[in-house]
């Protein structure tokens, strides 16, 4: 599951360059778009941990949200929102195989609610 931190990386996510690349925009998104990726990658985290047998149990799901919470505190950037936390809490906690999969969808999710934004802001305007 988790892996030693690296002197390569300075965050767990920078090891997957797709999953940082991600994890950059989703960061620099407004607080709406944080949430609502936030809360569908909740649905699909526990999907993929389903699926591959990690989480056996709602026991499972709740470590894999608590892990991480009292060593590092609040600090990081998503740690400002309790839903956002929780997704990517249990992300970190996720098994490799499960992180490479769901940052491809993950990545699908931000620039779609990022476009859709856009949209709406296009209307507006006209």
């Amino acid at each position: 599951m988790k892996e030693e931190y690296s002197s390569n990386y300075r965050r767990w996510y920078d090891k997957d360059p797709l999953l940082s690349k991600t994890m950059h925009t989703l960061e620099n998104s407004d607080d709406e778009t944080q949430i609502k990726v936030a809360l569908n990658l909740i649905k699909i985290l526990i999907e993929h941990n389903i699926s591959e047998n990690t989480f056996t149990g709602v026991e499972d799901m709740l470590t894999a949200v608590e892990d991480g919470l009292v060593e590092r505190g609040n600090k990081r950037w998503y740690d400002l929102d309790t839903t956002v936390r929780t997704a990517i809490n249990m992300l970190e906690n996720s098994p490799v195989p499960v992180q490479k999969a769901v940052a491809k969808e993950m990545a699908k999710m931000v620039v779609d609610k990022i476009k859709e934004d856009a949209d709406d802001v296009d209307e507006n305007e006209e």
